[in-house]
């Protein structure tokens, strides 16, 4: 369980705004992202945020790189 004091001086790294507690998740009351605890431990990175509206919620893989054929493209 996170301490309400950590979580009040906790902030989303993108937006610098506060967050809150959603189960497992610290959520950003800004921009919606949900970032993981592990073992009690708040992981506030960007690259393990979970996005809002994203199906499935996950972020995109570390290094991951863009299709370089997407649909429509010319070749």
């Amino acid at each position: 369980m996170i301490d309400k004091e950590l979580l009040e001086i906790l902030a989303c790294p993108v937006c610098k705004t506060e967050v809150r507690l959603e189960g497992e998740r610290i959520v950003c009351t800004h921009c919606g992202r949900r970032y993981p605890v592990r073992d009690d431990i708040p992981v506030m990175l960007v690259d393990e945020a979970e996005m809002p509206g994203v199906p499935g919620g996950g972020a995109p893989q570390a290094g991951a790189s863009p299709d370089p054929h997407p649909p429509g493209a010319a070749s």
